[in-house]
């Protein structure tokens, strides 16, 4: 399947725009209840963040709050997954993250943004997903746009900005990011 079937369209005033409102105020008040906790309440830590996503977590699940999400509705999340203080997750179009995947602090996964044509950009959001596959280390700072996959195994470098699929085994850095090597066992 083309990635363009996965576009989301939503467009103002519709009942899908209504929603979405309300995944934003469900995501803010389960977010405050998060961000409240500290390192040595990761037992509720996971509690809550499941319930943020719906989802039961395995206790190899970590995450340091700040938190932040537009949704929560729309992660998925592997095994033995961590996710480092003041991240966010725009998971409107879909965020899925693979088993071991490390997630540094101030990472922005962003799914979601608005048409380029200014007459065209209040009239809505757009949604493309975003896949992280199993191994990947996205350091510190970085940001990932919707619509890519980066590959197993792969290290988005700190402060990097992936607009573009990033291929299993890859040091990818800059911005707009680059592979800079393959990596080898």
């Amino acid at each position: 399947m083309a990635k363009d079937d996965h576009v989301k369209v939503i467009l103002r005033r519709t009942p899908e725009s209504a929603v979405m409102v309300a995944n934003v105020k469900r995501a803010m008040a389960i977010t405050a209840a998060l961000n409240r906790l500290t390192y040595d309440d990761m037992d509720r830590i996971r509690v809550v963040f499941s319930d943020l996503i719906g989802q039961a977590l395995d206790d190899g699940f970590a995450l340091i709050p700040p938190f932040h999400t537009e949704s929560g509705v729309h992660i998925r999340v592997g095994r033995n997954v961590f996710v480092n203080q003041n991240c966010t997750f725009y998971d409107l179009g879909g965020l899925d993250i693979g088993d071991d995947v490390m997630i540094g602090p101030n990472v922005s996964l962003i799914t979601s943004g608005h048409p380029l044509a200014p007459s065209r950009r209040r009239d809505g959001v757009v949604a493309k997903p975003i896949v992280i596959e199993r191994n990947v280390w996205i350091a510190a700072g970085a940001t990932v746009i919707g619509g890519v996959t980066i590959g197993e195994n792969s290290v988005v470098a700190a402060g990097s900005v992936v607009t573009r699929d990033v291929p299993p085994n890859t040091l990818v850095g800059g911005n707009p990011a680059r592979v800079i090597r393959s990596i080898e066992e």
